[in-house]
């Protein structure tokens, strides 16, 4: 039987979603219906789908509420292929706008929401630009997986980070080389993780640091989406890998430049360790009602 729903198409630096509101849990879609959603030649299109649900209404809802009783909203994401996503750093920024827009959850001056993800519970608050999310601990993931690209002459040795999803990050020598890679494809990594992962590409600029803060140039293929205009956890990843390179003198707050845009990464430190925030615009571009 075919069934209606109303959506919102929202973005974070180009990297797009579309949001629907489904507060206890009654309209859960298979894969394939959320592929189709994302498609964007048969769909409406985007690199992601985002059920807006409360979290005592789903298991992973749950496990949030224990870590945080006042994280009534689980932000439940999945890729553009329809597979879940454990995160997404643009994401939770176009989520929290589209709660507020809806009318689902206020977020007063000063203050921060919590939202349930499959990482964990994040806190979200607003900014002079849209959005910022404190993405919690950071871990390395260990070894130098090798990366081959099309159009990376040479296999590059990457770092793996993990943010709440699995990421590695590959230093590139110049912007020609960014520009030459083509991720229509996707890279391949050796050894390959168990779950697969982001892989971002990226090129410190010259000079890296200016008046305290790190800029950066990145490219990514996201794992069940391809390559993206921009990737919130891939542009903490690149920043905390080239730091890790720099070395102890590099600083905690980083500007990394996307083809969609500029997100902003600041490290900081929390009592159960090291965290990482993001933070960038969160848009709402149109509304509508879909036929499934």
């Amino acid at each position: 039987m075919a069934t209606s729903i109303r959506f919102t198409k929202g973005h974070g630096t180009g990297n797009d979603f579309v949001l629907y509101a489904d507060p206890e849990g009654r309209r859960q879609l298979s894969p394939a219906q959320l592929a189709g959603i994302a498609d964007r030649r048969f769909g409406v299109g985007g690199d992601g789908v985002i059920r807006a649900v409360r979290s005592a209404h789903l298991s992973a809802g749950e496990a949030a509420l224990v870590e945080d009783p006042e994280a009534e909203w689980f932000m439940d994401y999945v890729n553009s292929d329809g597979s879940v996503s454990e995160m997404c750093g643009n994401g939770i920024r176009v989520f929290v706008a589209y709660l507020l827009e809806s009318g689902l959850a206020e977020l007063a001056a000063g203050r921060s929401i919590p939202i349930g993800t499959r990482a964990g519970v994040r806190d979200v608050q607003r900014t002079a630009e849209g959005f910022a999310a404190d993405l919690g601990r950071w871990r390395l993931d260990g070894g130098e997986p090798i990366v081959r690209a099309r159009g990376l002459p040479v296999p590059r040795p990457g770092i793996g980070i993990n943010v709440g999803n699995p990421h590695v990050v590959v230093a590139l020598a110049s912007l020609d080389e960014l520009a030459a890679i083509d991720l229509t494809v996707g890279p391949a990594i050796d050894p390959a993780p168990e779950t697969g992962a982001n892989v971002e590409f990226v090129v410190p600029h010259e000079p890296m640091v200016v008046d305290g803060i790190g800029r950066i140039r990145m490219r990514v293929h996201e794992r069940g989406s391809g390559e993206t205009l921009s990737c919130g956890t891939g542009a903490v990843a690149a920043a905390l890998a080239v730091r890790h390179w720099a070395g102890s003198a590099a600083p905690d707050e980083w500007r990394v430049e996307v083809p969609g845009g500029v997100l902003g990464v600041r490290m900081f430190a929390a009592e159960d360790g090291e965290h990482v925030a993001l933070s960038g615009p969160a848009v709402l571009v149109f509304e509508g009602e879909l036929r499934i």
